[in-house]
């Protein structure tokens, strides 16, 4: 193992749980705004038709294909229209209340704060996250992560985002860290694990599906617990 002195982290899908967070939301929203009254026949469907929207969504965002706020509120409208249902204003509604209720939920991923307790002492830790920076910093301050953070670099605020070589190189700089001695820890293998390795960065993949790949990666770990066993 090298002699690693700054690890840079991913947030979402890596340390705050989107998929239990961005659930229960999604729940709340649609029983507040009676979605099943309008002709969504359950939130089991609702739920399973927004996802791959929402990721397809995302991906045309980190490709720069959409903006954030054809993003915000195109994954609604599109999840709403396979159920027949066009009302501007309904959309407007779930996208703001989705921004605004999801980062108040605090969720984490298993042995998340264990683990940067461990770390913390050893290493100085640092985010690299793609998000909106309205909510982001709430994510992290809500959930208990920001105490454990040296610098917290959101995409949003800079104008540049994984997997581009520049939010890394910034990310370098701002922490005083050099490529051979930092090593980033995500879930994307495209975002994270790709981008990191372009500039030359160590990796961490973490994989707790065990996701087929072909990808190649310094370190794989199926749960958080496990960079224990690494730094």
């Amino acid at each position: 193992m090298k002699d690693y002195k700054h690890l840079f982290f991913d947030l979402d899908h890596t340390l705050w749980d989107f998929e239990t967070n961005s659930r229960e939301t999604l729940q709340e929203l649609y029983e507040q705004h009676n979605l099943g009254g309008l002709g969504v026949t359950s939130f089991k469907h609702f739920h399973e038709t927004y996802l791959p929207i929402n990721d397809k969504f995302w991906y045309m965002f980190h490709n720069g294909k959409v903006t954030k706020e054809q993003l915000r509120q195109g994954r609604f409208r599109a999840t709403l229209s396979r159920f027949a249902i066009e009302d501007e204003a309904l959309i407007e509604s779930l996208a703001h209340g989705y921004l605004s209720t999801s980062p108040n939920k605090a969720s984490l991923l298993p042995g998340a704060i264990e683990v940067l307790e461990y770390l913390d002492k050893k290493y100085a830790l640092h985010i690299i996250t793609n998000g909106f920076s309205e909510v982001q910093h709430i994510k992290i301050n809500n959930s208990g992560l920001k105490p454990f953070f040296k610098n917290i670099i959101v995409s949003d605020e800079i104008g540049m985002k994984k997997p581009q070589p520049e939010i890394f190189m910034h990310a370098l700089q701002l922490s005083g860290g050099e490529q051979s001695n930092t090593a980033m820890i995500g879930d994307s293998l495209f975002t994270d694990i790709e981008g990191a390795r372009n500039v030359g960065i160590d990796t961490i993949y973490f994989n707790p599906k065990r996701n087929w790949h072909k990808a190649h990666v310094t370190y794989e770990i199926q749960s958080l617990q496990q960079l224990r066993d690494i730094l």
